[in-house]
């Protein structure tokens, strides 16, 4: 046994001084490599292994050599804990990379694999099972459970991820706080944590992981994360700032795409489609028919009315990476179009490939709801967004969905306080304020909606190819203040105009 592990650990320091690194997190395990043998080119698993467990990107070619090279050490060395949780991390990163869902099952059973070999010593951790269950939900009590041993963090990291990957957010956070309670001076608990203190809605604790995983490591990987969590706070000059540094400080072709990809996004959320247009053209430099970028490149284009080639790359994108959203955004950019059956194609797309998501654990439900509200029953929708909201799922994303479906389903007062919800943590989003603007016209809150409507519009003028024209036809209908000002500006309604604020009623207690 102790000629395996020499062997293996030989392997792996070979392995992370192809890479470059004196330290590299291969599936939550850190390697410290002293200068023993001289550096040489990286190969793919190499390449693989200085990106998994580190949040950052990987080629799919580089996860399916390092999968290869996990999978045959372990035919002829099966109590190699560390290796099973490195294979599972590498399931993990390749079923997030190809929108695989068949992969985390493997995942599961290869971490817990690790766990099962390499228990390390008794304590509290996360129920058994949290995460890794049919419907990849956690403990029923949402508390972590007892009888776990802790000992093997690289492995609880890994379940961490996979949780995230399965939108269990909950469970997520459960394995890695029981990370960082064992090892609070290692960064490997903090990328997993962000994420799910996202998934949650909780940007304040996600705000303090970043701090504290900026104290402990750099790099690309940790300036697009940086970037991703000050756009959601509102702060899109930083945003901007952190991922033109992760572009200019890739490590990779493909890290050096995702950072560009981030440019993209943040400037077609502003409204400067020929911009985001650039940086998702130069990320496919980088990262040649990398499907996110040409889903990215497939919005921009469709704010700029080349519906054509936005049609051509969509289609691209669901052919290499088929998730859900894609086909809803193209699905839609269909029914601005006119062509009904193409539409009705890719929402049959989406419901397929959601209900094989869930068959293999993963949580859907959010893009279910915002396809029900719309396209579908608004009363589904909000059976779906509800359960969503009980299980602590409270991202900006759920509450404006969950507006948006009570709005549709006739019940706008409600819808309100969760629109409300949507917009207060601070991205400047022109889909939620076009959503709030909507909900306050239905209750005739004229001064309110118009001011939410234009802001959605002066945000981004061309936010969605269905909505924004009805954007501005609801602008239109709502005319101009009048002289003096609305006198219902505050939202005080037809029925008694006064100045005095009516605040909406509260959120419902779940």
């Amino acid at each position: 046994m102790n000629a395996m592990k020499t062997e293996q650990v030989r392997q792996l320091k070979r392995a992370a001084l192809a890479a470059g690194v004196g330290a590299t997190l291969v599936g939550g395990v850190l390697l410290f490599v002293p200068d023993e043998e001289p550096a040489s080119r990286p190969g793919p698993e190499a390449r693989a292994m200085a990106a998994v467990g580190v949040g950052a990107p990987a080629a799919l070619s580089d996860l399916a050599a390092l999968i290869r090279e996990r999978e045959n050490w372990l035919r002829t060395h099966p109590e190699d804990g560390q290796a099973w949780a490195v294979l599972g991390s590498a399931y993990v990163e390749r079923g997030v990379a190809a929108a695989d869902p068949a992969y985390y099952p493997k995942a599961d059973r290869a971490l817990q694999r690790s766990l099962a070999v390499q228990p390390g010593a008794p304590g509290e951790g996360p129920a058994k099972n949290a995460g890794s269950g049919k419907d990849g939900k956690g403990a029923e009590d949402g508390k972590p459970g007892k009888g776990i041993r802790t000992g093997n963090p690289e492995a609880m990291v890994g379940l961490a991820s996979l949780a995230n990957a399965r939108h269990d957010y909950v469970a997520a956070r459960q394995w890695g706080e029981s990370v960082r309670a064992q090892r609070p001076g290692a960064w490997t608990s903090y990328p997993v944590l962000i994420d799910a203190y996202t998934g949650l809605g909780d940007y304040k604790a996600a705000g303090r992981a970043l701090e504290k995983l900026r104290e402990l490591r750099s790099g690309a990987p940790v300036l697009i994360r940086a970037a991703e969590v000050y756009r959601d706070r509102g702060r899109r000059e930083d945003a901007v700032a952190k991922a033109t540094d992760a572009a200019a400080h890739a490590g990779s072709a493909v890290e050096r795409a995702k950072a560009l990809d981030t440019l993209g996004e943040l400037a077609w959320e502003r409204g400067e489609p020929t911009e985001a247009l650039g940086h998702y053209e130069a990320a496919l430099t980088a990262a040649r028919d990398r499907a996110q970028s040409l889903a990215g490149r497939a919005r921009a284009l469709a704010s700029l009315g080349r519906s054509d080639e936005a049609t051509r790359d969509y289609q691209t994108a669901l052919a290499k990476l088929p998730r859900p959203e894609y086909a809803l955004e193209l699905g839609e950019l269909y029914d601005s179009l006119g062509l009904d059956g193409d539409a009705q194609t890719q929402y049959e797309t989406l419901r397929e490939r959601a209900e094989r998501a869930r068959g293999n654990g993963v949580n859907e439900e959010l893009v279910l709801g915002r396809f029900e509200a719309d396209h579908g029953d608004p009363q589904a929708a909000v059976a779906r967004l509800r359960s969503e909201w009980k299980q602590s799922h409270r991202s900006m994303e759920v509450a404006d969905a969950l507006g948006w479906a009570l709005h549709r389903a006739g019940q706008w007062r409600e819808a309100l306080a969760y629109a409300t919800k949507a917009t207060e943590p601070g991205r400047r989003s022109a889909l939620f304020s076009y959503h709030r603007g909507e909900i306050e016209r239905s209750l005739e809150m004229h001064g309110a909606a118009r001011r939410h409507i234009e802001e959605a519009l002066r945000t981004d003028p061309h936010f969605s190819p269905l909505l924004a024209p009805m954007a501005r036809e609801a602008l239109d209908a709502l005319g101009e203040p009048e002289e003096g000002g609305p006198k219902d500006f505050y939202g005080s309604g037809p029925e008694k105009p006064t100045l005095e604020r009516r605040e909406p009623a509260p959120p419902p207690k779940v």
